[in-house]
């Protein structure tokens, strides 16, 4: 093929550095906002950004040019020192050293995007350690739960 065609849906998840609540709904919608920038930065736009106030969940169309780690790693820097500039409740913010990405079919990506949107009401029922251990069975993802964890 004399072009490179790729469409690569993944869903991004990570916390906050030990689930502190951090993401409140006052600094939510900027912080959300700033990250939507930065994945368009980085040729990865984002189709739906939400989450609760430990942790992040991203829908984006990958970029052909730039590897998922690399993406993950420029959004979790840049965010972080972004978020401390906006006060002194902020000033200890870090995200968690790891992160979960999964792949998304065409089809599902309307059921993400309005999974993504309702984080806020889907964590009054379930919390994100469960969550999160959910997806990775889903995906049937190896994993040791003493290292999903910080």
């Amino acid at each position: 093929m004399p072009q490179s065609l790729v469409k690569n849906y993944i869903h991004i998840v990570f916390s906050t550095k030990y689930r502190q609540d951090f993401i409140d709904e006052e600094i939510e919608k900027e912080l959300f906002s700033y990250i939507a920038v930065l994945c368009k930065d980085f040729e990865s736009p984002a189709l739906q950004i939400g989450g609760a106030d430990d942790h992040i969940h991203i829908l984006c169309l990958l970029s052909r040019k730039i590897p998922l780690m690399k993406l993950v790693q420029e959004i979790k820097a840049h965010s972080s020192k972004w978020i401390k500039t906006k006060g002194p409740k902020y000033e200890n913010f870090f995200w968690q050293d790891g992160y979960g990405a999964f792949s998304v079919c065409r089809d599902e990506v309307n059921r993400v995007i309005n999974y993504i949107k309702n984080q806020r009401i889907h964590h009054q029922k379930q919390k994100f350690k469960d969550e999160v251990i959910e997806m990775l069975e889903k995906h049937h993802i190896d994993y040791d739960e003493k290292y999903v964890w910080d």
